[in-house]
C-alpha cells in the first residue's frame, strides 16, 4: 500500500463499552500499537456538538474505520507524514476516506473516496528513526465529507457530522445481536443496556470480517435497524 499499511480494524479494549459510550479517548504518550493497546473508544454522540471543520484525508483503500474502533497505520507517505506532524500539533484529528472501487491503483494521486467516511483521533503515535510514523486511529464517528482546497502536501475535506437515526421498539434486534456477539466473542460479557444498537451491529460487522462489497453496502447506513437486520443477514448466512 503506497500511503501507509494498516494491519486493519480491531475493536479497543474496554468493551462492552458502558451507557451510550461518551468515554473519552484516554489513550496517551507513545507506544507501538497492538490490539492490547488500553484505548478506550469514544462513539459517534461524543462529538455531536462540534461545529462544521475541515479535517485532513488519509485515504486508503478497502478500510473502513468504525465508531469505537482502533486501526493501526504505518505511516510512510512524505504527505502522510506531514500531515501526522501537524496533527500532532493541533487536535489530532483526521478522516480515513475508503477509496472508490476501481481507483485502488491511483493511491500515489488523488483518488476518489466514498461521502460516508470515519472521523478519528490519534491515540497513540511512535517516530521511528527512519522518519517513518506508526500511529493509531482512534475511530469516533461517521461524517460526510466534502474534498477542498489544501495548501498542504495532503489532501482535506469539509466535514459535516451525521447521526444514526434510532428507533424505540428494537429490543428483539439487540437481543440477537447480543446472542451473535457472545457466540463470536465470548470474552464480550456483561453488555451495558444502554450501548446504542448501531454500535452493537458495528461491533458484530467488525468480527464478522466481510469482505469489501458488503462493508460497501453497509457502513453508510445510518438506519440503525437496517443495519443491524443486514448484518444479522451476514452472520447468518456464515452459520
Amino acid at each position: 500500500m503506497s500511503t501507509g499499511e494498516t494491519s486493519g480494524d480491531a475493536w479497543a479494549e474496554g468493551w462492552p463499552p458502558k451507557g451510550d459510550g461518551r468515554e473519552d479517548a484516554r489513550a496517551s504518550g507513545e507506544g507501538a500499537p497492538s490490539d492490547s493497546d488500553p484505548l478506550e473508544p469514544t462513539a459517534p454522540r461524543d462529538y455531536a456538538g462540534e461545529t462544521i471543520g475541515r479535517h485532513p484525508l488519509f485515504a486508503l483503500p478497502n478500510a473502513w474505520l468504525f465508531p469505537g474502533a482502533v486501526m493501526p497505520l504505518l505511516v510512510f507517505e512524505p504527505r502522510y507524514v506531514q500531515m501526522v506532524e501537524d496533527l500532532l500539533d493541533r487536535s489530532g484529528r483526521l478522516v480515513i476516506g475508503t477509496v472508490q472501487t476501481g481507483w485502488e491503483h491511483d493511491m500515489r494521486g488523488v483518488p476518489p473516496v466514498h461521502p460516508v467516511a470515519g472521523l478519528g483521533e490519534i491515540g497513540r503515535h511512535e517516530r521511528r528513526p527512519d522518519g517513518r510514523y506508526v500511529i493509531v486511529v482512534v475511530g469516533l464517528g461517521r461524517v460526510l465529507v466534502d474534498e477542498c482546497e489544501s495548501d498542504r502536501l495532503y489532501r482535506q475535506v469539509e466535514v459535516r457530522k451525521i447521526a444514526d437515526r434510532s428507533l424505540p421498539c428494537c429490543e428483539p434486534l439487540r437481543e440477537r445481536l447480543i446472542r451473535a456477539i457472545g457466540n463470536l466473542a465470548p470474552e464480550a460479557k456483561d453488555i451495558d443496556a444502554e450501548v446504542p444498537l448501531g454500535r452493537l451491529a458495528d461491533f458484530l460487522l467488525l468480527r464478522l470480517s466481510p469482505g469489501h462489497e458488503v462493508l460497501r453496502q453497509v457502513y453508510p447506513e445510518l438506519d440503525e435497524q437496517r443495519r443491524a437486520e443486514r448484518v444479522l443477514e451476514v452472520y447468518d448466512a456464515r452459520r
